[in-house]
């Protein structure tokens, strides 16, 4: 199987084969769907703990795109808010939540009976913070964590406030690597002197999470995490590094050949009119998820803009894509489908013999074809459209 389409088990391409060598339809379309819907819809808890005064509810509101003032946000203070596992739903998926939870050592959260008060089943992962050094608190839970066959990670906050306070200590002597070369290996050193084993430690800043350690860590973490939970934590990312906008170009084109697998299926049903409406269903659907993806909708742009006090209008005048700005419906839709039929031709025999499941189907190559053209063409143009968003907002003044 072609990698660019992996996101499919073998499981799910040999029940969709056999439907349809059995000549069900019905049952292939249905199993396409809900392959469609475990893609989009897969739940992703991601459970946010450590010591009070860590960041952790700043971490919360970066890690899904969002200040601390906007309406939704998780409450941040210089003591304790979190009395309670608080869930925050992302702002456009939610079926990714991410849960601020109390700090280890408060009154009703002490590290004995953490896990259990915590709920410590329903958590994809862990991730546990400190602002200073990893303390016995956090060792302690990180071994009752492994003990339970759970992934967890480290994260040394506020790095960026240490290093500001060593270049005013240190002017002459300042060196930016170096330091955060100490602060990761004292953290790794007193970790495994605790008895965890291997840890793995990112240096983070809540308030610049694009900066020091993030890349590396949603790295690992990708690489970690299951198929249909790596799909949701990717596209659910903040748009705020080229290389996220890269990963999720990726993780979008996997999910390219279901679309049009669907889209093939339905073609072959004689039922007149069925395809068509199918077609223009599924692009308008996919279309407008690359844009919320990629943070191109009218609510992100403006968030953008004024992450980085600019005028929305200076990140929409770098926009190539005339979709972008306009209105996704079946209207605008229809119109662009009268231009596929050349490209679906192109790629049909590439695609009988590479993409699972259209093997097996004679009928509807063209449709699959055009719907394939389609969703290349406009991911391709989007993605580019968000890099070169993403490159203005970072503009400095002249």
């Amino acid at each position: 199987m072609d990698s660019s389409f992996d996101i499919i088990t073998a499981e799910e391409v040999e029940e969709i084969n056999s439907a349809l060598e059995n000549g069900d339809l019905c049952t292939a379309t249905e199993r396409l769907n809900e392959s469609l819907k475990s893609i989009e819809s897969a739940p992703l808890n991601i459970a946010i703990t450590g010591e009070s005064g860590s960041g952790k509810s700043t971490f919360v509101n970066a890690i899904r795109g969002m200040n601390d003032e906007e309406e939704g946000s998780a409450r941040t203070g210089v003591v304790e808010t979190t009395k309670v596992p608080t869930r925050y739903t992302h702002p456009q998926y939610a079926n990714v939540t991410v849960w601020d939870l109390p700090g280890i050592g408060t009154p009703n959260f002490v590290a004995d009976n953490y896990l259990q008060s915590v709920e410590f089943s329903r958590y994809d992962f862990f991730i546990i913070m400190s602002s200073e050094r990893f303390k016995q608190n956090d060792i302690d839970l990180a071994k009752a964590i492994q003990a339970m066959e759970k992934k967890f990670y480290f994260v040394r906050s506020k790095v960026d406030s240490d290093l500001y306070a060593s270049k005013i200590r240190r002017k002459k002597t300042y060196n930016e690597e170096n330091i955060l070369n100490d602060i990761r290996h004292n953290c790794i050193e007193n970790l495994s002197v605790g008895g965890i084993t291997e840890p793995q430690v990112f240096l983070l800043s809540c308030l610049e999470l694009d900066q020091f350690d993030f890349q590396k860590m949603q790295d690992t973490l990708e690489m970690e995490l299951p198929n249909h939970k790596k799909h949701i934590f990717l596209i659910s990312l903040p748009n705020i590094s080229l290389p996220i906008l890269e990963k999720k170009r990726q993780a979008l084109r996997k999910d390219i050949w279901k679309w049009c697998s669907l889209s093939c299926t339905v073609a072959t049903i004689p039922i007149p009119g069925l395809s068509v409406a199918c077609d223009l269903g599924i692009l308008v659907k996919a279309m407008i998820s690359y844009r919320n993806a990629f943070g191109l909708d009218k609510s992100s742009l403006e968030k953008l803009a004024n992450k980085f006090d600019k005028d929305v209008s200076e990140l929409t005048s770098v926009i190539k894509s005339p979709l972008i700005i306009q209105e996704i419906n079946k209207e605008l839709v229809a119109t662009l489908l009268t231009r596929g039929t050349m490209g679906a031709l192109m790629v049909v025999e590439y695609a009988a013999s590479n993409i699972p499941v259209l093997g097996s189907m004679a009928a509807g190559g063209i449709s699959f074809g055009t719907t394939y053209w389609m969703l290349c063409g406009f991911l391709k143009e989007i993605a580019e459209d968000a890099v070169r968003v993403l490159r203005k907002a970072l503009e400095s003044p002249v």
